[in-house]
């Protein structure tokens, strides 16, 4: 059997210096002795694949809610596909691999049912009681919501697990790092985390959209980055069969995992960082694109808001996720002994509001579709 100690040494060979060295890791927030044939931050991943939020990412919507059909990516099929890309970079860059997962399984924990519809929805509800972000509800979770222990509440996951989740960013996500040095950028895993996030939604969104029938492939004939994948792989339509989808989106990941890769090598050579900490000290974050391709995939992002998550049945969908989250909202606070008996107990601790949104923000969109039928719906058993 390999020690912790015998791993950690094995992981402190195969990192590069500036990867993140899970025997120099900060702990934890409550005593809790760490295992003989685990280190930290595979530790860290496990709790996190154990939660009940985890398992709940399955019904929970990324573009296309979760009955329009099976092969549509859901909540969970993104954050695994997240951490396999995630792990990719990682290793590639000498970065920390079980860290990365860590980060990546447990980045949209807190995210609320319907996506992104959901999520503003409970944000303008909760506008003058705090207010609601998926960040800083996963935060939530794996801090205090989750119930698996019986000497401490959440996960008791480590500090470089949870300031990876604080730190978490992209176009859609601003981080809140107060009590996370906030004065320091994200380690290198957690920016790469970052980068696995939004490489993964552009492109399953993009197959999801043309598998969908919403994106045709003569409505990319535009995009720079469409072109030089049929140009590849010598396509030239106009119908494109499911292998032929399969293999020009697979030929995209790899086109922009590689490209980050080498880029971001090419920054960490320049900056001489030497360690994790030399990386969070700099003033410009070390993972990205070439300018090429930024501008390549900004174009591609355009577009799919344009033509995806603008279109009018995704538009629909939001809107109709946007009434039901307000109805529950609103039938829970007029009358909160409607709540299960479990919920109301979280009532003198967390507030009404904030007991509400805990409880809507852990459904999913199944749930939250049921619940309002059995609410509004007088021939419905409750």
């Amino acid at each position: 059997m390999l020690s912790r100690q015998e791993l950690e040494k094995i992981e402190d060979r195969s990192l590069a210096p500036f990867g993140m060295r899970s025997k120099d890791s900060k702990g934890r927030a409550y005593p809790d002795p760490e295992p003989d044939y685990r280190t930290v931050f595979q530790r860290d991943r496990d709790r996190v694949l154990h939660t009940t939020a985890f398992r709940r990412l399955e019904y929970k919507t990324q573009v296309f809610i979760n009955f329009e059909g099976d092969y549509f990516r859901t909540r969970l099929t993104h954050t695994l596909e997240v951490a396999q890309i995630g792990r990719t970079i990682a290793r590639a860059l000498g970065a920390n691999e079980d860290l990365v997962e860590s980060i990546c399984l447990a980045h949209d924990l807190g995210h609320s049912p319907f996506g992104h519809a959901g999520e503003s929805t409970l944000k303008k509800l909760m506008e003058n009681s705090g207010g609601f972000d998926h960040n800083k509800q996963s935060l939530r979770i794996v801090t205090e919501l989750e119930k698996r222990y019986p000497d401490y509440p959440g996960l008791n996951l480590s500090w470089e697990t949870r300031e990876g989740m604080v730190k978490h960013e992209s176009e859609y996500d601003v981080t809140d790092a107060r009590q996370f040095n906030p004065e320091l950028r994200g380690n290198l895993e957690t920016q790469i985390c970052n980068y696995a996030d939004e490489l993964a939604y552009t492109t399953h969104d993009l197959d999801d959209g043309i598998r969908s029938g919403m994106i045709t492939p003569q409505m990319l004939n535009e995009i720079t980055l469409w072109n030089m994948l049929t140009r590849k792989n010598n396509w030239e339509g106009p119908f494109l069969q499911e292998l032929e989808r399969h293999r020009l989106i697979r030929d995209l990941v790899g086109l922009l995992v590689t490209d980050l890769i080498r880029t971001t090598d090419i920054h960490l050579v320049e900056s001489n960082v030497k360690s994790a900490l030399d990386v969070q000290k700099l003033n410009f974050n070390i993972t990205s694109y070439s300018e090429a391709m930024q501008r390549n995939n900004r174009e591609l992002k355009d577009f799919l808001f344009s033509n995806l998550y603008r279109h009018y049945r995704v538009v629909r969908m939001q809107v109709k996720a946007g009434m039901i989250v307000t109805d529950l909202f609103a039938a829970y606070l007029a009358e909160p002994l409607i709540l299960p008996e479990h919920v109301q107990k979280w009532i003198p601790a967390r507030g009404i509001e904030r007991t509400i949104c805990d409880y809507i923000a852990g459904m999913t969109d199944r749930y939250a579709i049921e619940e309002h039928a059995r609410l509004h719906d007088p021939y419905l058993k409750l």
